[in-house]
């Protein structure tokens, strides 16, 4: 246990130095990324436990009230739901007894309404990435320009110390401007497949609930 204590308070210390010896830049670039960071995890909650549905079984569990002659169950169970699959499916199904454009308009007004919400928030990641991957190449500059003015400037006897400490300020912004934009980006690509998913599933089963709507109404009419 102690030992543990003393690892923390260690990698505190040698955290500490870090940024310390980084300069400004480098709580700026801290800044931008744990904004960025803070809305990927909005981002994921949203996605995740709101938005997302089990497609395949919720098309299924639809596709047996609506076989059964009780359209009005089928919308219940989709406004049981706030994920964005139902919201759409509920459009349609509120049309079930029109014409099959008036079903489609229905499920591509509701989806134009939800599938902006899936993707929202989603490009804020890059800029993000962008940013603090530039501000992290500033403050590698700004120790370059520290380390080089201590060749042409300083003491001899002093500058060793001041391009020592130009380097470390170069490094350390390279350093964290690259963690930075390498975890937003690898975070956004990974929001960014899930947001996919739910916008190819309303697409998808959009296009089977009017399928089977059409074939409900062919066999009634027979």
């Amino acid at each position: 246990m102690d030992g543990q204590i003393v690892q923390n308070e260690s990698f505190l210390v040698w955290l500490k130095l870090f940024f310390d010896e980084g300069g400004v830049f480098m709580y700026v670039t801290l800044g931008i990324w744990l904004w960025g960071f803070g809305i990927a995890i909005v981002k994921f909650k949203e996605l995740t436990f709101k938005m997302d549905v089990d497609g395949p079984s919720f098309m299924n569990e639809l596709q047996r009230y609506i076989f059964s002659n009780d359209i009005q169950g089928a919308i219940r169970i989709c406004s049981g739901s706030v994920a964005c699959l139902p919201k759409v499916l509920k459009g349609g199904l509120k049309r079930a007894y029109q014409s099959s454009d008036q079903i489609q308009n229905a499920l591509d007004a509701t989806a134009l309404e939800v599938i902006p919400k899936v993707e929202s928030k989603l490009s804020a990641m890059t800029l993000f990435a962008n940013v603090s991957m530039l501000f992290g190449l500033l403050g590698t500059i700004h120790g370059l320009i520290i380390a080089f003015g201590a060749i042409s400037k300083a003491d001899p006897s002093q500058k060793a110390e001041i391009l020592s400490v130009g380097i470390a300020t170069a490094m350390n912004n390279t350093a964290l401007g690259l963690f930075s934009a390498i975890t937003l980006l690898m975070t956004h690509a990974y929001l960014a497949s899930k947001a996919t998913k739910i916008v190819n599933e309303i697409d998808e089963f959009s296009v089977k609930l009017l399928d089977i709507i059409g074939t409900k109404k062919e066999n009634e009419g027979k």
